[in-house]
């Protein structure tokens, strides 16, 4: 595990460079279906805190959400086969005729564990410390093979690796989607006012 996750972060900033640059031909991949949007966005982002995720299988490919004023974001596709997670956090802020407020889920703590199947979150900005055994970059997204379903399309820039550690995980996301979703301590509370994961 790196001392400075920031170093590490470069190397993964790579995979988000092609994002911007390959937003229309991926806006006609979804339309022809190359990219399954599995649903209309919000157009609000949130926020996910992991003290810490280990994954067995993880690929990252370039693609695109939609909102319901047909708004089309770049997003990293980021899936996880297995994922274990300590210490999660998961906020958004929310606007309310008496103002602000934050929604708030945990889970994941005092010993326990969350686990996840087919974890796939669009990503809009991310922050960890990484470990990635059996690293592959810069293969051709369409070719992804480590998680069911995510794949990008023909010439676009993925990676996937094997097995994957991150700590003092710190994402902006616009949507989450798994097979499978265990919180054997679910926790979920309002707080009035900004009180986010991070």
């Amino acid at each position: 595990m790196a001392e400075q996750g920031r170093v590490r972060w470069k190397r993964f900033a790579v995979i988000a460079a092609p994002v911007v640059a390959m937003t229309s031909a991926l806006v006609g991949a979804t339309a022809q279906g190359v990219i399954g949007a599995s649903f209309v966005v919000s157009g609000h982002t949130f926020k996910l805190f992991s003290g810490e995720l280990r994954g067995r299988g993880i690929s990252l490919a370039p693609g695109v959400v939609r909102t319901k004023k047909g708004q089309v974001i770049p997003v990293i596709v980021t899936g996880i086969r297995r994922a274990e997670i300590t210490d999660l956090c998961q906020s958004v802020l929310v606007r309310t005729p008496v103002g602000t407020v934050t929604l708030r889920i945990t889970g994941g703590r005092d010993g326990n564990e969350v686990t996840a199947e087919n974890l796939v979150i669009d990503v809009a900005a991310a922050r960890a410390a990484a470990f990635l055994r059996g690293l592959q970059e810069g293969r051709d997204a369409s070719t992804l093979d480590e998680v069911p379903g995510v794949r990008g399309p023909a010439g676009a820039f993925g990676s996937q690796a094997r097995a994957v550690v991150l700590r003092d995980v710190r994402l902006s996301a616009w949507a989450v989607t798994a097979a499978t979703f265990s919180l054997p301590d679910l926790s979920l509370k309002l707080v009035q006012g900004e009180d986010e994961c991070f």
